[in-house]
């Protein structure tokens, strides 16, 4: 449930409560002398770091799609593969199953 700040305005005193929305309204209904104080919602800064067991399986479901945009990202392709990759999207060949043929 969220927490949230009000003041007494007869008495000038802060509390915190903890409530739900719907409750939160009747409450402010039910107390005309008790408004809400706008506070600042915490936000976690920055990306969380990805343990190595998810690392492993992005890996894994990269290997399993080579032409993928998580392959680029996260597979362990050779250079070569890279390279060869790079040529084909140049020249805008179709990746797929078969496209090594050509």
């Amino acid at each position: 449930m969220p927490t949230y700040d009000f003041e007494n305005t007869k008495t000038g005193e802060q509390f915190t409560e903890i409530m739900s929305m719907k409750e939160r309204e009747k409450y402010l209904a039910d107390n005309p002398h008790i408004k809400q104080l706008l506070t600042r919602m915490n936000m976690i800064a920055g990306m969380p770091k990805n343990d190595d067991g998810w690392k492993e399986n992005l890996a894994r479901i990269a290997e399993a799609h080579p032409n993928s945009t998580l392959a680029d990202r996260h597979g362990g392709r050779t250079s070569k593969a890279a390279k060869t990759s790079a040529v084909l999207d140049k020249h805008g060949v179709r990746k797929g199953k078969y496209s090594m043929d050509l």
